[in-house]
């Protein structure tokens, strides 16, 4: 800005001191006739306000003409100065390259004041967006790098309970990272959702070298880019295609496990979804892309056969048998017996051609159980109108399951942990969770007994005072009654305990997974820190915690005692 305005600046300011100089040398008149000449401070104030008004005043005393003269040289030339000045700031205001500077500063400016846990988002698309407001309306900073302006544009307008910073920059430089907070104290991870595998691949990288401390989060779309990720310590690989075919191939082997999965990763405020069982037997995959390569890997060891359609056998590596064509053609799926399969799954690229695949094939097998792929989360309104019984929306998977591994990091091996679990034990999953939540989605969250993160349970165990499941989950405005949660899970050293039984003693560094209601969150995150109410639910004593009170409750004993 300073090379910019040099000239300007130099000369304005040459254009004042001639005017000043010129001032002091040209002699003028008292108002008794006599010579007198005026003095520096009486120039510069002369000419400040001269150079910005004109027309205050002769001061201190009526010019004479050849004050006169020279003061019109001076109204001109400052007059041209201001101008030229001016217009330089306002050409320099409107350049972009001078905006994204002080765009890049504030953003750095306003990383720097932070005084709370944040993560790192690069990339804004889709999945990024969702999982923004989902961490914002939970109470968790986020920062966000995107190299496309109208997205961070888009990001500045969204209506969000707290301000996001955005930068309009490319993620995979390093000095980018750092101004963004990546070296930040308060920085908990980096989250790269840019939708290119070499970029976040690199993000990958840099972050590993300048923060190894820090959490790790990509999406990767291929198995090498996955690998590559892994091989260097990259926290969590996150694949959408691979996340959803094992959940719908979940569907199959137990479908009350797929409804409890359905409830905990679901986003705030959502309707509880409902249970679904997808028939069995032969099913039609339209598309097989890395979609459709994924969905049949999983389902096919549930016993479901797969007929497979796909415009471009050759490209696709397509097994043999494959039926030649997009799937939108009436004629192409009656060529793949479109009457003798209970299910079909539209999991081409293209919104249109899936959405016309659902709708022909409905057409031509009202009975059908659909399954469709959505690329663009911007076709949700079409989707939801259209007859489909599944939507598969890869940043809505992605989204979900990272905000799964934020909030809860024992959900997933919970989820691991239950999927050899029958039908019979996931009913009386189903059962719990059901008897605690309402009508919208509960929420999902673990603990741990640590001397930070739950003081007041830390100190009893320490002091030998047993502290059991139960009453850690015990409501402290009523005794009698339970917290609207369910345990889930307890993580012991090497030991997983699943749907512990509440008289279950806890151990120091136990870490438990949650589900339930907000409410009941707050509650046991309060408990653990608090002394008083932990007494209080082992003892059933209200014991004052000041000193004063203490006192008190001591002084009024030892009279109903003398009494």
């Amino acid at each position: 800005m300073l090379r910019r305005m040099r000239l300007p600046l130099i000369l304005l300011i040459a254009v004042y001191a001639v005017a000043v100089v010129g001032l002091t040398l040209i002699p003028g008149q008292d108002d008794q006739g006599q010579p007198w000449r005026m003095d520096f401070f009486h120039a510069i104030y002369f000419v400040s306000f001269l150079g910005s008004t004109i027309g205050f005043g002769e001061i201190p005393y009526p010019f004479t003409d050849a004050q006169r003269m020279w003061t019109t040289f001076v109204i001109y030339s400052a007059v041209v100065a201001w101008l030229y000045a001016i217009g330089s700031i306002l050409t320099l205001i409107q350049d972009q390259g001078f905006r994204r500077v002080l765009a890049y500063t504030s953003f750095a400016r306003k990383v720097r004041r932070i005084h709370e846990s944040f993560y790192i988002i690069c990339g804004y698309g889709d999945a990024s967006s969702l999982l923004v407001r989902e961490l914002v309306e939970r109470g968790i900073h986020c920062v966000v790098i995107e190299k496309d302006q109208d997205k961070i544009l888009g990001l500045a307008v969204e209506d969000l309970p707290d301000h996001v910073p955005g930068l309009c920059e490319d993620a995979t430089v390093s000095e980018h990272l750092v101004a963004a907070g990546l070296t930040h104290p308060m920085c908990r991870g980096i989250i790269a959702l840019t939708g290119d595998d070499h970029a976040n691949l690199t993000i990958a990288i840099s972050c590993k070298l300048l923060a190894p401390e820090v959490q790790v989060i990509c999406q990767s779309d291929t198995k090498d880019f996955a690998e590559n990720m892994a091989s260097f310590g990259t926290d969590h690989v996150v694949d959408a295609f691979e996340i959803f075919a094992s959940r719908f191939a979940m569907m199959f082997h137990s479908p009350s496990m797929y409804l409890v999965y359905e409830w905990m990763t679901t986003v705030m405020h959502s309707p509880l979804a409902d249970f679904t069982r997808p028939p069995t037997g032969t099913w039609l995959l339209c598309g097989y892309g890395r979609f459709g390569k994924a969905v049949r890997k999983y389902i096919t060891p549930e016993g479901v056969e797969t007929r497979i359609v796909e415009a471009d056998p050759d490209l696709t590596d397509a097994p043999a048998g494959t039926i030649t064509g997009r799937g939108t053609e009436a004629h192409t799926l009656e060529a793949a017996r479109i009457h003798e399969v209970q299910g079909l799954i539209a999991g081409t690229d293209n919104d249109a051609n899936n959405l016309s695949i659902i709708v022909t094939a409905r057409q031509l097998n009202p009975k059908l159980f659909t399954a469709a792929r959505q690329n663009l989360q911007n076709k949700s309104d079409i989707y939801k109108a259209a007859p489909i019984d599944m939507i598969m929306q890869p940043g809505t998977i992605i989204a979900k399951h990272i905000l799964g591994i934020i909030l809860a990091p024992l959900l997933d091996d919970f989820l691991r942990l239950t999927h050899d679990q029958n039908e019979e034990w996931a009913n009386v999953l189903v059962s719990r969770v059901a008897g605690v939540v309402e009508d919208v989605a509960p929420d999902v969250w673990d603990v741990e007994i640590t001397p930070l993160a739950a003081p007041a349970i830390f100190d009893c165990l320490i002091r030998d005072e047993p502290v059991t499941l139960k009453q850690l989950c015990t409501d402290p405005n009523d005794l009698s009654q339970q917290l609207s949660c369910v345990p889930l899970l307890i993580k012991r050293d090497k030991e997983y305990l699943l749907l512990p039984e509440m008289h279950e003693l806890l151990r120091g560094c136990d870490s438990i997974l949650f589900c339930g209601l907000g409410k009941a969150h707050r509650e046991i995150m309060h408990l653990m820190h608090d002394h008083q109410t932990v007494r209080y639910i082992r003892t059933g004593v209200d014991m004052p915690s000041g000193i004063f009170w203490q006192w008190v409750t001591r002084n009024k004993s030892e009279l109903r005692s003398v009494d």
